[in-house]
């Protein structure tokens, strides 16, 4: 498998791999053997990264063209102009059916976990009022995942697919938080374990895993 190579007019990667989305389209360019060059860039606020993601966010990626931000927009963009190695079916229908995977991995899972980010990963409280409102929501909202779901192996069906690239970044965080703030995985209902040990032997993912686990440790000597 294609990993990273360098070369001109070559699209660059944005951002740091520690951030799931930053993964999620690092992920799609392995699976599409798309050359890319990673570019390390912290979500500092900094004018050059405002100019390229309006609101300061990674990833983004660099084009001949200009710049994209926003990972779904990117993922879109990468299977509109790189047609090799599909990530989503070609028929409309399946192809939209895809992609309804990928909003309610992050519209109503991960984005609902995510409150419970600042009390779970980084050392501060989320209050009670939040944790029974996230606890009400998530429960809701990933038994109405599962039975969309289809893990059979992947998370869309057959073929390893668009909404894989959204799952494998998104699944452990999720898990990590539930376990973290209600002593309970709740994803644990879902066949999310072993859907994980199957995808942890993929190459593409496995190589996304090894550059996450780098890039804390060089965030971690950052903070000290």
């Amino acid at each position: 498998m294609t990993f990273s190579i360098k070369g001109p007019d070559m699209i660059k990667l944005c951002g740091f791999a520690v951030s799931n989305y930053y993964n999620k389209v690092k992920l799609a360019l392995l699976e599409k053997k798309i050359p890319f060059e990673e570019v390390l860039v912290w979500a500092d606020r900094s004018p050059e990264l405002l100019h390229c993601s309006p609101l300061g966010k990674v990833p983004y990626i660099q084009t001949e063209q200009g710049s994209l931000c926003e990972s779904q927009v990117i993922l879109d963009y990468l299977e509109a102009n790189f047609p090799d190695h599909p990530l989503v079916p070609s028929d409309a229908f399946l192809s939209a059916k895809n992609r309804e995977l990928i909003v309610f991995i992050e519209l109503h899972l991960e984005l609902v976990a995510r409150e419970l980010y600042p009390q779970a990963f980084f050392g501060r409280t989320v209050t009670d009022e939040v944790k029974t409102k996230v606890e009400k929501l998530l429960k809701r909202n990933i038994k109405a995942f599962g039975n969309m779901a289809q893990f059979s192996p992947f998370v869309g069906g057959s073929e390893f697919s668009m909404a894989d690239c959204a799952a494998v970044v998104h699944f452990p965080l999720i898990s990590m938080a539930t376990k973290s703030l209600y002593g309970e995985d709740f994803l644990a209902d879902l066949p999310v374990k072993e859907y994980m040990k199957f995808m942890s032997a993929r190459p593409s993912v496995q190589k996304v895993n090894a550059d996450r686990k780098a890039n804390q440790e060089l965030m971690l000597s950052k903070t000290k």
